[in-house]
């Protein structure tokens, strides 16, 4: 190919006039490919102490704050919901008898152990649906002073701790 090149080239720059032929007269250039030298694979953790980046401590610095457990406890109640749903559904395809055979059988044990079951999951809804309309009203630009968010999530845990006594009777 530059052996082709070279020769028009040199072949136009007889019809061409001089001046003009300046970008005609470049030479052209073959590059050869060469593969760059790899280097070693290294994890991430030592890539960042070999370039002297300090790791991160993630939660182990932070004191804990009533805001970020009612966050985590949103999204926990929100995974014991979708749990809970999922148990009951799936236990209504498999289970060969009827729902309220087994609610039958659970009227044998004493009021304690209904309380406590009645409690498991009233508890996550409560929390979860009054924590939902903090978080909506949140969304409308409502309640986001420093003092409003403590404020409203100690309403939260009393209402949502209220209502699942209430519901679990």
């Amino acid at each position: 190919m530059a052996v082709f090149l070279r020769a028009t080239n040199r072949s136009l720059l007889r019809y061409v006039n001089p001046e003009k032929s300046l970008m005609l007269m470049a030479r052209p250039v073959t590059m050869k490919v060469v593969e760059a030298p790899r280097k070693p694979i290294e994890d991430y953790d030592k890539f960042n102490t070999n370039l002297g980046r300090p790791l991160s401590p993630h939660l182990t610095i932070y004191k804990p704050q009533l805001t970020s457990f009612l966050s985590i406890t949103h999204r926990g109640a929100g995974m014991a919901l979708g749990g809970y749903l999922s148990i009951v559904g799936l236990g209504a395809i498999v289970l060969p008898s009827s729902i309220e055979q087994y609610i039958d059988a659970l009227q044998g044990t004493g009021w304690f152990t209904h309380f406590i079951l009645k409690m498991s999951i009233a508890l996550p809804l409560c929390y979860h649906y009054i924590n939902g309309i903090r978080h909506l009203s949140w969304d409308m630009g409502q309640l986001l002073t420093l003092k409003q968010v403590y404020s409203s999530g100690y309403v939260v845990l009393a209402a949502s701790i209220i209502s699942a006594f209430l519901l679990s009777l």
